[in-house]
């Protein structure tokens, strides 16, 4: 609940005030004349002073301006009865947050004071994050995973399955950190003392990466100088991560089957099976279930690496994480080019919780790096930030504007559909799948694809 100090001469306009916010879930509390006021905002914790500019003795710019100087976290708006220009940047200037007309319509100033609780929320969470990356808090590696409630839940499942030696599949949209959770696994594991091997099977031909994963023998084609390994084997003791797995060639699907239930492989070229020691992780952003309808991808080969499932949400559903993140990031690439970058503004922190991230934690990173180069004081400013952020008008509601700017793809709708009425029956699975008219199975599917974990039992 927030709290809201009511500065007017006038006693009725206070409780007139008073009463409509206490209406909408403020707490208010009111004096009628700047020097009380300013007495109680030094002794008592309020989230917003919204005073008269016009009052006896000190007046609104003024007690403004001292407001800022000693408790600079709590935003001031001005109400004046008398709006201009000239009024309007002298009360900026003395370090207001925001400028009403009086008497102020009531959407109005709701809209101001939201805007000016979570400006305050989000200054205290700056500064809260930059002390304890300051203080080493966050170790290197560790800082993408987030300290959303989803994300302990993914912290969880890792800690219970690090040890085991079964496989893992790791989904999740492009960019939100599936090789970190694959690295974890393997640094919480008893293989962390040999290596970590990884290839993204989408990025060479079916013959290459065939070669790669499963070595080759000398002279098995052009250029084979040499005998080589292969990754399976590079990776004894220690693990493997095949990453897009979705897009391994269907032809070498077979081969990766028979190694897996084998544990042996055969170099191409080679006549004799190796066995071979590592534990296999594997990560996509596809639906590899549907997939396995279309006939994309093996059923036998889905079920072998999909023993244990571990699904990462968007950065959009990761609430508070953005801002974890984006002041790690700061620290390291601050650090890394020898700039002295602390961290960033509250009007900064408000564009990066407000944008949506379709490239997720990499999207952010590459904005971080972005601004932590182009910043010219020791804090990120919103003109430091990408154009693409800086400018980003779009509303996280489902369709609100006939602005073929602002229009989502249909998949987007439904997924925002699908999650509102997921969280308007308390998160069960199963109530969701009858209000939506779906079948279970249907929805789970795409759940599991958005990385939302499962709130029920079935």
């Amino acid at each position: 609940m927030a709290r809201i100090l009511i500065v007017d001469d006038d006693p009725e306009m206070c409780e007139l005030l008073a009463a409509r916010l206490g209406k909408k879930g403020f707490e208010t509390a009111w004096r009628a004349g700047a020097e009380a006021a300013f007495e109680l905002v030094v002794h008592e914790d309020f989230d917003v002073v919204l005073t008269d500019l016009h009052l006896r003795g000190m007046n609104g710019i003024e007690l403004c301006e001292r407001v800022v100087a000693n408790r600079p976290d709590v935003p001031v708006i001005v109400l004046t009865a008398f709006g201009s220009l000239d009024t309007a940047v002298a009360a900026i200037r003395a370090g207001a947050y925001d400028f009403i007309t009086k008497p102020p319509e009531l959407e109005v100033l709701l809209i101001a004071l939201g805007r000016a609780v979570q400006h305050r929320a989000l200054r205290a969470e700056v500064r809260r994050l930059r002390e304890r990356a300051a203080a080493g808090a966050s170790g290197e590696g560790a800082h993408e995973l987030g300290q959303s409630a989803a994300m302990r839940e993914v912290e969880g499942l890792i800690e219970r399955v690090a040890d085991s030696e079964a496989t893992v599949m790791i989904t999740g949209e492009s960019g939100t950190g599936k090789e970190l959770v694959a690295r974890a696994l393997h640094q919480r594991s008893r293989r962390r003392g040999g290596p970590f091997v990884a290839i993204n099977c989408a990025a060479m031909p079916e013959t290459l990466l065939e070669s790669e994963l499963f070595g080759h023998a000398r002279g098995a084609f052009t250029d084979a100088r040499a005998a080589s390994p292969g990754l399976f084997l590079e990776a004894r003791g220690g693990t493997l991560l095949l990453d897009e797995i979705g897009d391994m060639p269907l032809g070498l699907q077979p081969k990766l089957l028979r190694a897996l239930q084998e544990r042996v492989v055969r170099p191409v070229g080679g006549t004799v099976e190796v066995p071979f020691d590592a534990r296999l992780l594997v990560a996509t952003n596809r639906d590899l279930a549907a997939a396995c309808e279309d006939g994309r991808f093996r059923e036998d080969l889905y079920y072998r690496v999909n023993v244990i499932h571990i699904g990462l949400p968007p950065l959009r559903a990761r609430g508070g994480d953005v801002l974890v993140l984006a002041q790690q990031f700061v620290q390291r690439f601050a650090t890394a080019a020898r700039r002295g970058v602390r961290g960033l503004s509250p009007a900064a922190a408000e564009r990066l919780v407000a944008y949506a991230w379709p490239g997720n934690v990499r999207e952010l990173a590459n904005a971080m790096e972005s601004a932590v180069a182009l910043a010219r004081f020791e804090e990120i400013a919103v003109e430091d930030l990408p154009e693409r952020i800086r400018n980003d008008q779009r509303s996280h509601v489902l369709v609100t504007s006939d602005d073929p700017s602002e229009l989502v793809p249909l998949e987007e709708v439904e997924r925002r559909y699908i999650l509102r009425v997921l969280e308007a029956v308390g998160g069960q699975r199963s109530a969701a799948a009858r209000t939506l008219g779906m079948d279970r199975k249907t929805l789970y599917r795409k759940l599991d694809r958005w990385g939302v974990p499962p709130k029920d039992k079935d």
